[in-house]
């Protein structure tokens, strides 16, 4: 409780993205207007799974979960961004900032073994075909799911915690458009290169663990994939494996350049360019990427418009 109690002492400030000049305001309509489009995406997305039967595969049970997280990432940031550029003020309670950091880490965290999750089960069902009712039957890929979860989780709940337990006596002005725990380790008046240090072993195990996974899978399916005798096979293979490797490509791109860094290398304008990436392009791009290039989904989007 007295995390939130901090709210009567004194507000963070962020600092935003924009300012109110002519091209920055220009910017932000732009980053709205991908805000919408990913609403958009990821809600019929949704709608188009839940609607119909023949997308009620553990593929699109993943996908699902995918565009949960991306609307979730995407919720948490943009609407607080407008406020405080169309209101003027830009101040942010210490709980409202806790939940920033705990739904952006957890969505971050889950998103990566989930990826990986994914990937084995297209390894399942290019190279295990008939066994893969078994091997992924709704038991497992909802285990799966809750573990993807849990790992995000338990990363958010250590990362409040210690975040907010460094004193902060100093300006509390946050130079970044939503609270993330680098940019709030910098204004903390302890030494926190041990946590900064901690915090970087610790993404690079969770972003290699689910890439070693990723890697050996896709491997696999693409030896596989050359030996098919069936050139329809190979084609329909090849769109799906490809569909997923394009978003393991956004989601690792930003993740890498992001987290990947000694807290020395971080600088501010870097971080924001990177967190624009993972939570408001990346969650843009992936149902475009997906409903694009794949047939399902493009048949039940036209049986829905033809109703």
């Amino acid at each position: 409780m007295e995390l939130w109690n901090h709210t009567s002492l004194s507000d963070f400030i962020l600092l935003g993205l924009f300012s109110y000049s002519t091209n920055d305001l220009f910017l932000f309509s732009l980053v709205l207007l991908a805000s919408a489009v990913a609403l958009l995406g990821n809600s019929l997305f949704l709608v188009l799974i839940q609607a119909n039967r023949h997308l009620h595969t553990p593929m699109y049970f993943f996908l699902s979960q995918l565009s949960i997280m991306d609307l979730i990432a995407m919720s948490t940031v943009v609407p607080k961004m407008a406020v405080n550029l169309l209101s003027g003020s830009k101040s942010i309670s210490w709980g409202a900032c806790a939940t920033q950091i705990f739904l952006v880490v957890t969505v971050g965290g889950a998103e990566g073994f989930l990826l990986a999750v994914m990937a084995y089960d297209r390894y399942a069902a290019v190279c295990h075909p008939l066994r893969y009712p078994v091997l992924m039957n709704w038991k497992a890929c909802s285990l799966l799911t809750v573990a993807s979860w849990m790992v995000g989780v338990s990363d958010s709940v250590i990362d409040v915690g210690v975040v907010f337990s460094f004193p902060y006596c100093g300006s509390l002005e946050v130079d970044h458009f939503f609270c993330e725990v680098p940019a709030l380790l910098r204004l903390s008046c302890a030494d926190t290169s041990l946590f900064e240090d901690l915090i970087y072993a610790c993404c690079v195990v969770m972003l290699l663990l689910p890439l070693v996974v990723i890697v050996a899978s896709y491997t696999r399916v693409l030896t596989a994939v050359i030996r098919m005798p069936s050139t329809e096979g190979k084609q329909k293979a090849l769109t799906t494996c490809s569909s997923h490797l394009a978003v393991v490509s956004l989601y690792y791109g930003g993740a890498m350049f992001s987290y990947m860094q000694r807290a020395s290398s971080r600088t501010p304008v870097g971080d924001r360019a990177t967190s624009i990436l993972y939570t408001i392009l990346t969650p843009m791009l992936n149902p475009l990427i997906y409903s694009l290039r794949n047939r399902e989904v493009k048949r039940a989007l036209r049986k829905i418009l033809d109703r």
